[in-house]
């Protein structure tokens, strides 16, 4: 996010110093030397950030607390001045401002603040996004971060041709729902979307569940029954967790795949499939392959294009619009009407380390909005282990 900063103050050399040096960290910078001009950049919702001085020709900086609070875009104002006391940072906090700093500026002191919101520009910018585009559903994908534009761009350019993909990541990075985006993005989209999670299904049905059977092809098949690459015919097939397939059904899948074609169960017609396979893991293949675990075969043509998704660790700059997604997509469903989360409350989201990754990450806001009475989470709204 490249955020634009109103920067306001009297002092022409401080505008000139504190301006030059955000521009030089690659920030947009608006600069005005009193309340009027302040207001008019504010009433246009050009800033995503201010930096305020108190003292200024035309009134009382912290008057604009309460004025930008009705905003819609609301962004966090950092009070600047060197005539800061407690008393008058305490009241400037209770008032709704962002940070207090002095003068003289230190301006690694002032890039952290700059830096935490951020954080609560992107999370409200998720929420206002999901607010105008009605959306509650969780398939799509939140990105901030250049390693996850990589990934989405190649996604992006992979869903043009309807050719295998392999999605690599640990548990819970969101694999399915880039699987969902690829779809949504390709030549398909119009068609199904059919997917199943090989590790929750026993070996020995996998194969009825894949192909088909025919009625009497075994105890219980008391009629046909479609299988879901025919299902999926046109459209496309999601794999997940393929490397829990046994060797013998990772052999008929090959087949399949390589044939277009396969029998159901019970039956010696073959159908004719036009399927897109989508596949992922979250073990590494090629260490299944030397232990011969896993075809090399299939791998390979499964891999046409490779997709590694990295853990939500790799990539913190993600979740604050993640957290936005989620309590977005939460507040309808919960009947509740959360806003905000706290700088120090995303502080913490960010330095956890996520074992379990974005599914970890929905689950901690879900819990939050359970123990939040108020519009915004803080702290004591998250679990323990975060704080540790």
């Amino acid at each position: 996010m490249t955020a634009t900063i109103l920067l306001v103050d009297d002092e022409k050399n401080a505008r000139n110093n504190i301006g030059s040096y955000l521009e030089s960290e690659g920030y947009e910078v608006l600069l005005a030397a009193d309340l009027k001009t302040a207001r008019k950049h504010l009433a246009a919702q050009e800033a995503d950030i201010v930096l305020l001085d108190v003292q200024l020709p035309d009134g009382y900086g912290p008057d604009l607390l309460a004025e930008t609070s009705q905003l819609a875009s609301r962004p966090p104002i950092i009070m600047i001045t060197a005539h800061g006391k407690i008393d008058m940072a305490v009241e400037a906090m209770k008032n709704g401002a962002h940070d207090f700093i002095q003068k003289p500026i230190k301006f690694e002191r002032l890039e952290q603040s700059i830096k935490r919101a951020q954080d609560i520009v992107e999370m409200r910018e998720e929420l206002n996004h999901y607010r105008k585009t009605q959306r509650d559903s969780l398939d799509s994908i939140v990105i901030n971060s250049d390693i996850m534009r990589d990934v989405f761009a190649q996604a992006q350019r992979a869903a043009k041709r309807s050719t295998s993909i392999l999605i690599a990541g640990e548990t819970g990075t969101g694999k399915e729902v880039l699987a969902r985006a690829i779809h949504r993005m390709g030549p398909r989209s119009d068609k199904s979307f059919i997917d199943i999670n090989c590790a929750a299904v026993q070996n020995t049905m996998l194969e009825s569940e894949l192909f088909g059977y025919e009625a009497g092809a075994f105890t219980g098949a008391q009629k046909r029954k479609r299988g879901l690459l025919e299902v999926a015919d046109e459209g496309i097939l999601f794999l997940d967790e393929i490397s829990s397939m046994s060797s013998d059904m990772q052999a008929k899948v090959l087949r399949a795949l390589e044939e277009r074609t396969f029998r159901r169960v019970g039956s010696t017609t073959s159908i004719q499939v036009d399927v897109q396979i989508l596949a992922a893991s979250n073990r590494d293949l090629p260490s299944l392959i030397e232990t011969g675990a896993f075809r090399e075969d299939l791998y390979y043509r499964l891999k046409v294009i490779n997709l590694e998704i990295p853990p939500l660790r790799e990539h913190p700059e993600d979740i604050p619009g993640l957290s936005g997604h989620f309590i977005k997509a939460n507040n309808p469903k919960m009947g509740l009407n959360i806003e905000n989360m706290t700088p120090a409350a995303l502080a913490l989201l960010k330095k956890y380390q996520w074992p379990g990754n974005i599914r970890e990450l929905r689950n901690v806001i879900e819990r939050a909005m359970i123990f939040c009475d108020e519009a915004t989470i803080d702290v004591q709204h998250l679990p323990a282990e975060l704080k540790t």
